[in-house]
């Protein structure tokens, strides 16, 4: 039988679960999307740039566990998204890429928009699919999906030709009856043994366990808090991670535990004889840049087999999901009956550090500006638990990574491994659609903001009420500090001033303007009620950032004692130098 390729598509995008695409339509897609626009269970969603449109499919899919689409014409569409899709590949976040591609029933050559797409995507994808017939693309789509979700997560690009949406394309009447292929080694991890009660013997003779967890844990936090508590074990987490483990619980250490942790926490986790360290890759934005070594000896677990025994040595690696490791742990142990009870001393110490930080990072510093941690506490306080929290590259991640104090996953997004400025918008963008009931709230830095800040129109035309705080500085702050650390002066970091209650104006959405402590907590309130009104709101917040955060003063350091000791010495003549002119 015949059936027109886009409907063939958009069959395989509603039996794989993908409810929303995100892109902008063009000439060589306009079939699809027309045939989108009249299949029930799925929505084609129209951003102002396909940039947006990956953070967008990112946030969706971070907030709620599902995964959404790209729609994207060939070429410029493609490329425009490429960062989005990076961000993906990094941080392990599964998206399906659908990229059209020129007519290849045509003998002519330099057609519009014609490049070698697979190529492009292939550094930053977990495969590529390039569709011959119409007979393969209900399967391929499927495939892809499954790809996409199987294993470590991550982007798959699928490359449509243009005639397959034009023209009827001939398919077996069983073209629906898919079934997943064989994936390669990742595909079978949850079915294969591992020496489950050896890994509870090496934990339960520990005189004290580190457990440090990331983002693939985050579809089993009871088994991790069963863990945690049987072995009185101190946790703690990525940036990716965080919330995975609840951080109000007494044994919640600290997001990181070398450099770039507070004094408190690298002193307990330095006391540790084993880490366990769970669905992670210790890259170099969640040690601090290679800031920390896991203590003792290392017990890696994560699906991707190439993350283990890369950046630390493991005594011993475990191929698993998070899930199906913790059940079979947490089982062991019960059978050999051990469960440590309460550390009354280990809680005592961990709840005064925190204590002790948290004074520190509320105590004002400039009264005619706004106290970051006091702004997040505010927000938790009003908006509550089920706020998803969306940051930007840069200082406003390592803030609130800091400030905020997360009790439950996917609540925490953030740019991590490529580190996209122009994430937290869009990324709260897709959050709010895949999360309708939650409150959702982008932190976005005022250089962030003027790259993918118009992205608030789709949010006006969709009636989603995020709430963006536009943190001003008028610099490029991480940078900024980095150059004053390190040269004693900033170069090209200063953001040109604007006019954010015009551009709310101009875009028809709510503003408000919040320039010191006494007024955040009236300000999150109106924005609570504009936001629940299905009415998105721009805050300008006059931010204080003259505190370094701990993340920071790590890294500077962990990046200075690395270099040769004469440049050691070069760096730090120049810099004090340059303070004494």
């Amino acid at each position: 039988m015949k059936r027109l390729g886009g409907t063939l598509v958009a069959e395989a995008l509603v039996d794989a679960g993908i409810r929303h695409t995100f892109g902008i339509p063009g000439t060589h897609n306009i079939e699809l999307y027309d045939v989108l626009a009249a299949t029930d269970g799925i929505s084609p969603v129209l951003v102002t740039d396909e940039q947006s449109a990956g953070f967008m499919a990112d946030g969706y899919w971070r907030a709620s566990g599902r995964m959404a689409c790209l729609n994207l014409v060939p070429g410029a569409g493609l490329t425009h998204a490429l960062s989005g899709i990076a961000e993906a590949f990094m941080d392990d976040v599964p998206m399906l890429v659908l990229g059209c591609g020129i007519r290849r029933d045509l003998d002519r050559a330099f057609q519009l928009h014609d490049i070698d797409q697979a190529a492009l995507v292939a550094p930053v994808t977990k495969a590529q699919f390039r569709i011959e017939n119409g007979a393969e693309l209900y399967g391929s789509v499927r495939e892809a999906a499954h790809m996409a979700l199987t294993g470590a997560p991550g982007p798959v690009f699928v490359e449509v030709p243009a005639n397959l949406y034009l023209l009827q394309n001939e398919v077996p009447s069983a073209y629906r009856s898919w079934s997943p292929g064989v994936l390669g080694p990742e595909s079978n991890l949850a079915t294969r043994p591992f020496a489950a009660e050896e890994i509870a013997g090496l934990l339960a003779s520990a005189s004290r366990v580190l457990i440090y967890v990331g983002a693939g844990a985050a579809g089993a936090p009871d088994d991790l808090l069963r863990l945690a508590e049987t072995l009185e074990a101190p946790v703690s987490t990525t940036f990716q991670g965080k919330g995975v483990f609840p951080e109000s619980h007494a044994l919640a250490l600290w997001p990181g535990f070398g450099r770039s942790a507070p004094p408190f926490a690298r002193q307990i986790a330095g006391e540790a004889d084993v880490t366990l360290a769970i669905g992670c890759k210790f890259g170099e934005v969640a040690t601090g840049s290679y800031g920390m070594a896991p203590p003792g000896r290392l017990i890696h677990v994560d699906v991707n087999p190439r993350v283990t025994d890369r950046n630390y040595s493991a005594h011993r690696a475990v191929h698993r999901d998070a899930g199906t490791f913790l059940t079979a742990v947490n089982d062991a142990l019960e059978r050999s009956g051990h469960a440590r009870g309460p550390d009354e001393s280990l809680r005592r110490r961990i709840r005064e550090g925190h204590a002790v930080v948290r004074d520190q990072l509320l105590e004002p510093s400039d009264p005619e500006r706004v106290n970051p941690t006091g702004l997040l506490a505010t927000l938790q306080e009003v908006l509550g638990p089920e706020t998803v929290y969306a940051t930007d590259s840069g200082n406003g991640t390592f803030l609130a990574m800091e400030g905020l104090r997360l009790d439950r996953p996917r609540k925490f997004m953030a740019p991590v491994d490529y580190s996209c400025m122009g994430y937290s918008v869009p990324a709260a963008i897709g959050a709010k659609m895949a999360v309708p009931d939650q409150p959702v709230v982008a932190l976005a830095g005022d250089g962030a903001f003027l790259m993918t800040g118009l992205e608030l129109l789709t949010a006006v035309r969709e009636r989603l009420g995020v709430i963006v705080f536009v943190l001003r500085d008028r610099q490029l702050a991480q940078i900024s500090q980095f150059q004053q650390t390190a040269f004693g002066r900033t170069v090209a970091s200063e953001v040109p001033d604007y006019d954010v209650e015009g551009l709310a104006a101009g875009m028809g959405v709510e503003f408000l303007r919040l320039d010191a402590d006494a007024g955040v907590g009236e300000v999150v309130r109106k924005a609570q009620g504009h936001g629940a009104d299905g009415c998105p709101v721009l805050v300008d917040v006059a931010i204080d950032y003259s505190r370094k955060t701990f993340f920071t003063g790590g890294i500077v350091k962990s990046n200075l004692l690395r270099l040769p000791f004469r440049d050691q010495v070069r760096f730090i003549g120049r810099a004090l130098a340059r303070k004494l002119d």
